[in-house]
């Protein structure tokens, strides 16, 4: 765990993920993905934190993470830990990305 060398911000979306509609996409299953890479020459590591960090929210849902401090009233511009669809928002952005090589590559 890093220092805390300043502030940080912790949101509370408990009331908003119930409100939400959840997605049901299929997520796989950590165990069958690292079976299929058993044995292979070389593998690559993807990042998921900095991920979210570079997956956009849609203009029309940024209000929903708006919060208000002493510094002013601000909206989140990018996806949050947190947000209940959030995992499977950024499994289907690496499904689209990575769609031609995941059976050819990963199995």
């Amino acid at each position: 765990m890093r220092p805390l060398t300043g502030w940080s911000v912790g949101m509370d979306y408990q009331k908003l993920n119930a409100w939400t509609e959840k997605d049901h996409f299929s997520m796989p299953f950590m165990d069958q993905m690292l079976d299929r890479l058993a044995g292979k020459g070389w593998y690559r590591f993807l990042d998921g934190y900095s991920g979210y960090n570079q997956t956009s929210n849609a203009q029309k849902d940024q209000e929903k993470t708006t919060f208000t401090c002493p510094y002013g009233t601000f909206a989140f511009k990018r996806m949050l830990f947190g947000i209940c669809n959030a995992p499977t928002t950024f499994q289907r952005c690496l499904m689209s990305i990575f769609s031609d090589m995941v059976e050819d590559t990963i199995k």
